[in-house]
């Protein structure tokens, strides 16, 4: 193994860790961790590993909103929810770190909705607002393991 695949390995775990605590751009940083690989090997296996964690990132990137989406135009929630949400999140996060983001965007999509439905359907918009969340960041985290199980076959196979 050698040094770049060590720093490109990093990357990809810092990338990982960076989909379920979005903090960092996991996916973007995973991506361009493994198109750096690509490029710096330099063989056709390396670009295929490159395209092929392109396409994988990219359509989970895609499916990522697209599947939440529609649950949540099931579930009535409108996208003024999780703005207020995520916006509440982003103030947490400065409050209370890390963890701050969590509790914000509860109390943020929470609050729009109670002011939006009332209390008795309040929590069930939000509930189906952070299921939707956790569907997001499991198609997210599936779609970078598949990049990185394309990389990992690379640096075997090269």
């Amino acid at each position: 193994m050698t040094g770049v695949e060590v720093v490109v390995g990093l990357a990809i775990a810092v990338g990982l860790v960076g989909v379920v605590v979005p903090v960092v751009p996991g996916a973007l940083l995973v991506w361009a961790a493994i198109v750096v690989w690509g490029i710096e090997v330099g063989t056709a296996t390396g670009w295929a590993v490159g395209a092929a964690a392109t396409l994988a990132i990219a359509g989970g990137q895609i499916i990522k909103y697209t599947i939440p989406r529609k649950q949540l135009q099931r579930q009535g929630v409108p996208n003024r929810s999780l703005i207020v949400g995520g916006l509440v999140a982003i103030v947490g996060f400065f409050v209370i770190p890390v963890v701050g983001l969590f509790i914000g965007f509860v109390v943020g999509t929470y609050a729009s909705e109670l002011q939006r439905v009332g209390p008795r359907l309040a929590w069930p918009s939000t509930w189906a607002a952070l299921r939707a969340v956790g569907v997001s960041m499991l198609l997210e985290l599936a779609s970078v393991l598949l990049a990185t199980t394309a990389w990992i076959i690379g640096v075997v196979v090269t």
